[in-house]
Formats: C-alpha cells, structure tokens, sequence
C-alpha cells in the first residue's frame, strides 16, 4: 500500500455514499476485474499495475470453487499450481497499491462451465434443484449444459461449508487490517441459476419443506391459512394439536392456474417465499464465511440486467448483505438507455436512503464469444449512461483479458490496449470532479408496488423463457404478461406497467428528473420527494399506504394511477377502504389519480411543473436526454448529454447564467455556454460527460 494509504485515522472498513471509508479515508469504488487462474503467474504482476494504471483503487477476482477442488474436500490453492496461489495474488495486489474485492461464491458464474461449481457437486441429485415433476432443473449453458443446485438443499449447503472450511484459512489473514481485502461478495448474481420463471423451481424436497415453514411463520395457523386461501384449497392434513402436520399437507402451486382474484395468493405466496429462499442462502453463506474467519469487512451482492423480474428483492437482500449492486451489460440503443435509466435511479436512491454507494458490481468491458456482442462504443454509452443517472462507482468487468471473453482493455500480458484509454480518462475526471460526491437530484419519485412485480412473474406467460429475458430485450410486462382480466374487466398484470411507462414519457417530454422505487424501499428511497406517484392496478399493501401518508403528511404531493387501489397487495378485498384524502393533505392543482392516457398524463406533468417547482432539463432536439449533477452546495458540476439513437445531433442544452464554460471529460472539448445555452454535436449511440464551470 502507499503512504497515504497506511495512515491509520479510524481503524476498519464501513460503507459511505461516497464509497468506502478505510481507516478513516475515502476511497471511491472504482475497481477492475482480473481473473489469476486463467493468467499465467508469471504475469500477474504486470497484469495488476497495467489495471492500476486504468485508475482504478480495487482489484475484483472470483475464487472459483471448481478450479481449486482436486478431489471431495481436498483444495488446492498453489501448493502444487501456481495459478491457484490466490493468496499469492491478494498479496501482490496489495503490493502494488490495490485494494482487493474478493468473490468466493459458491456460484460464480464467470463463464465458467458448471458456474465454478465442481462436476461432483451439480450432478448429485441431493444437490440438484427440483421442476415441478421432480426432474433436475438443466441449465442450457455454453459449453455444457447442467443441473442447477438447489439453494434449499441441506446436501448443496453441507457442501459449500466444507469449500469454505478449506477457503477460510487461506482468506481471512487476508481480510483488512492484516490484507487488502476490503469488500466480500456473498454468492453472484442469485437468480436461481437464471432458471427464474416463477413455477421453473425449486420443488426440492428441502425447498418444500422451507416453503411450508415460511407459511407457518406468516400465517401462524392452518385455520388462518385456509381463511386467507379458501376452503377446499388447503387440503385437509391430520387432526393434530400441533399445527405442523397440517402444514406438512400443503404443496405450492406447479402452475399458474388462477381464474380470479381470490385465487391469487397461493401464487403470489409462492414467488415471495422464492425471495425468502434466496435471501436465507445468502444469510447461510455470509455466516459460514463469518465462521472461518473470513469477516470484519462489507459484503455485497450483485444483481443482473432484468432483476425486477427476478425473486431477486433488494429490500430483503440487504438483510443478508450490506450493499446491493447491479451488473450492466448493455447495447447503445434506445431500449437500453430507457433500461439503464430505470435500474440505475432505483440503485441510487435506494443507496441514498442507505448511506451507500451506487455500486456497479460489473461493468461490461466486453463479452463473452457466446453472447450478442457488445463493443466499445457499447461499453462507453453504458458507463457514461449509469453515471448518468446517479451510479457512483463501477468495476470494469473485464479488465484483463482471459478465455472465454472478448474486447477487455488490457491483455493477459498487461499490455493496455487502445480502450484503456478511455477508462484512464474516464477516472480520471471522475476523481477530478469529485464526482462520487456529487448528487443527481430526483423530486420526483415512480413507485411500482413490490405486489405488482409478484403478480407479472406468476402470469408470465412463456414458460422457461422468464420475464427477465423479456426485461432484458426490453420488452417487460407488457409483452411477457398475460392478459388475463381474473374477472376486473382489465389485464390486471399489465396496466400498472403501462402506466409507469406513459408516466415515465411525460416527464421526459418535459426533462423533469425522475427515480423509480421498488416497492419494498418505500422506507427508504422516498423521502425528499416532491412528487410521488405510485402505479397500482387495483391492489396495494397497507404498510405502503401508511408509507405513502406519512410522506404526504411532510407535504409531498402523492398521485395514485391508474387504478383507486380497492385490493390489498395479494388481490384480496381491502376490508376498509383506504382514505385517500390522507395522501393530499394540502391543497394541490394535480390529480389525485391519473387515468393514465397521454392527455392526462402530459396536464398534469404540466401542471406539478408549475405547482411544485420542479426543475426541468430538457434539450433540443427530440431524442436526447440530459442530467445534471450537484455538489452538495447546490451548484451545477457535471453535465451528461445521451444520444442513443442512430441520427447525429447538435444538442441545445439552456444551463442558465451561472455555468460560464464547459468541458468534455473525453474527448477534452472545450464549449462556451452563450446566453445561458450550450450547443455540443452529439454522435449517435455516445454520451457525453461534461464537467461545468460556474461564473
């Protein structure tokens, strides 16, 4: 480590906004991949400054479980290989002034065959997730397709322990203070292997057995069950005085099949237990590793491209993790920036409200053989797209170049190659501006119910193709849903998504700043809103309702749409009406619902404009999109001008009086802001950072 680095202010390492603090000072979270069993250890050391050189603070690296097993229970870790010295490696990153992210799984993904898990373990059918007929849930993988482990399973947990039994005394001498580990990922990427459509698993008998346990706990009693279920679809268990052997009766449902409303608990009970399922494997791994030592510093999780459509459930996760982040693998396209915008301002005000950073776990620098390629011009719009939107921190995935990848901006012999360059510059200017410091401003807040995720997942309508595929290609609920009515007269699983598409339209028509909301971070990511306007096709959870009074009781403007919510959040009549008076307590020019059509929609964009004050940054002409970012005092810093269409433009972005001078932290361009506007050629499919000079 450097000087500056071994000064010890406040001993330990905790999470900031900012990044993370060690030993009392700040260190933004830029990092970059490198994987050192598939790099020759001759070169690791080259390969480590050449990533060093791209700016970044950290170095990330799996600790594959396959690559490192030579027998049941017997590891290896550079006795024998060099190329599994990991502790070699942790060390000589430390030596070149790099802190470490280590990933120790047990999945691990990183293209490996099996996701890094051992051939021994993914095929014992004691380990094997479950299909509803009993069958090993397969993976249809490059190079070979697997069976996915199930995550419920005592054998598959059994295992796991004993991986890292045999990884806790290598790790943890190397875990801060005695190392430069400083941040733990737990697990990678927990969305079921991918295999995520809501009745595609986990039918393992250890899986069914938790399930059953987690309607205990919720419901506390078989007669309470049946009253929320219905009589007949329970099934009638063994008198007993203990309720467990009427529990033990219930079996969760293997496909959609509801007709009504009434029938939709049981569904929706069964995709909230899959995200309990998740978070409690998450809370076994992390405890395991506390175990051997392998503790004292912030864990993570990381999220991939279509988590909403996933059991993946931020607000739960973060019981078992300390920070939530996401991976971005992106086209520069439309669809894609509409994409990268909703995910990213949801990671960011969620981080906001939980006082840490916006974490970009991945950030492509390639792709693998196998998959849509995605080039430079890919990469550059999607870094520059998620800092856009509010993400304060990222690791280049990949840095360093290995098998089974294309186009990372370093080769294997530490040689950087032209790319390299635009992340130094990228850096660069991201520590020059502070910028994870700055603030990207949202007043204005979309809120999509967690029950209206739950209920797109259960009436997915394709099968093995999950709604996150959907999501990913940009399609969503509206074209993976069904559109089935269940009695309402509307397709229940699709309108609340339409509308916050058409909301979300309206406000970018007029360049007014947004962030979405999961539903379950209500606590979190609301407060500081002017404006919240929660999207709801008939059905809302009581406790959101009190969130949403609490924060109009502060005199934040609330809007319900498309629907008045006469159902709780499991499509069960509400046994009191809402009051939803209570949601606008002050007297306001804007709708208390919004039906939903672009008339409406437009009007009263137009009129919170006006009523709230609500900045606007819009820019000529049609098809760009810009934010602005803030230092704490207020004053404008950073510019971020996105072209993702195929036509090249001169944008004409009004900055107002105070900004003097502007200038791209890229390509070094400098611009004159006259009479308070700024002109600058946009490129399709690029974006623009553009640090600002005020007066």
């Amino acid at each position: 480590m450097s000087e500056s680095q071994t000064t010890v202010l406040r001993p330990g390492v905790t999470l900031t906004r900012e990044g993370l603090s060690i030993d009392g000072r700040t260190v933004p979270l830029y990092a970059g991949s490198v994987h050192y069993w598939r790099l020759d250890p001759n070169e690791w050391r080259a390969c480590l400054e050449a990533t060093k050189a791209l700016g970044v603070h950290l170095v990330d690296t799996y600790i594959p479980w396959s690559v490192h097993e030579d027998a049941a229970g017997v590891l290896e870790f550079g006795q024998t290989d060099p190329r599994r010295d990991v502790a070699r490696f942790i060390r000589l990153a430390a030596e070149v002034g790099l802190y470490v992210i280590a990933r120790p799984g047990p999945h691990i993904n990183a293209e490996l065959t099996n996701f890094g898990i051992p051939d021994r373990v993914v095929w014992n059918p004691a380990c094997q997730a479950r299909s509803p007929r009993g069958n090993p849930v397969m993976l249809p993988m490059v190079p070979f397709a697997f069976p996915v482990p199930s995550y419920a399973s005592r054998a598959f947990r059994e295992e796991t322990t004993r991986f890292f039994q045999a990884l806790g005394p290598v790790l943890a001498p190397l875990i801060h203070p005695h190392g430069p580990v400083v941040l733990l990922q737990v697990d990678n990427e927990g969305a079921l292997y991918f295999r995520d459509g809501a009745y595609d698993q986990d039918y393992h008998p250890d899986a069914i057995e938790q399930y059953r346990a987690f309607l205990g706990a919720k419901y506390g009693s078989i007669d309470e069950l049946e009253a929320a279920y219905g009589r007949g679809l329970v099934g009638q268990g063994a008198a007993s005085d203990s309720e467990q052997p009427r529990f033990a009766a219930i079996d969760p449902p293997k496909r959609f099949d509801a007709t009504s409303t009434a029938e939709l608990l049981r569904h929706l009970d069964w995709v909230e237990f899959q995200e309990h399922l998740l978070v409690g494997a998450f809370q076994h791994f992390r405890d395991v590793l506390a175990d051997v030592g392998v503790t004292g510093v912030p864990t993570t999780h990381n999220f991939p491209p279509g988590q909403e459509a996933t059991p993946l459930n931020a607000s739960r996760v973060k019981a078992a993790v300390d920070l939530v982040g996401l991976d971005y693998y992106h086209a520069a396209n439309i669809e894609s920036r509409s994409t990268i915008a909703r995910r990213t301002t949801e990671l960011a005000v969620r981080s906001e409200g939980l006082g840490v950073p916006a974490f970009a776990c991945e950030l492509g620098a390639g792709f693998p053989p196998f998959f849509p390629p995605l080039d430079e011009q890919d990469s550059a719009f999607t870094v520059l797209a998620a800092l856009a939107y509010g993400l304060r921190g990222f690791n280049i995935y990949m840095a360093v170049e290995r098998d089974r990848w294309v186009g990372a901006p370093i080769d294997r012999h530490g040689r950087a190659r032209p790319f390299a360059t635009f992340w130094q510059k990228l850096i660069r200017a991201l520590e020059a501006t502070a910028f994870h410091s700055l603030e990207r401003r949202t007043p204005v807040r979309i809120v999509i119910p967690r029950s209206e995720r739950r209920l797109a997942r259960v009436m997915h309508a394709f099968g093995p193709a999950s709604g996150a595929l959907f999501s990913v290609l940009g399609g969503g609920t509206q074209v993976g849903a069904a559109e089935d009515d269940l009695g309402l007269g509307y397709p229940i699983a699709i309108e609340a998504d339409a509308f916050v598409l058409a909301v979300e339209l309206a406000l970018e028509e007029r360049g007014v700043p947004f962030a979405e909301v999961g539903g379950e971070d209500r606590e979190v990511s609301l407060d500081g809103a002017r404006w919240i306007v929660c999207a709801t096709g008939g059905g809302m959870n009581p406790g959101l309702f009190r969130e949403l009074e609490r924060v109009a009781a502060q005199g934040t403007i609330v809007t319900v749409g498309p629907r008045l919510p006469t159902f709780d959040g499991s499509m069960r009549p509400l046994d009191h009406p809402f009051d939803m008076g209570r949601l606008r307590p002050t007297p306001s020019t804007i709708a208390e619902l919004v039906e939903g059509t672009p008339a409406d929609l437009a009007t009263t964009v137009a009129r919170a404009i006006d009523a709230l004050d609500l900045p606007t940054y819009a820019c000529d002409p049609e098809g760009l999109h810009v934010t602005m970012h803030h230092d704490r005092s207020g004053r404008p810093k950073v510019l971020f001008v996105l072209n993702p269409g195929d036509r090249d433009l001169v944008a004409r972005v009004p900055l107002g009086a105070t900004v003097g001078s502007a200038t791209d932290v890229i390509d070094e361009a400098r611009f004159e802001v006259v009479r308070g506007s700024l002109e600058v050629r946009m490129r399709p499919r690029t974006a623009r950072m553009i640090a600002l000079e005020t007066r």
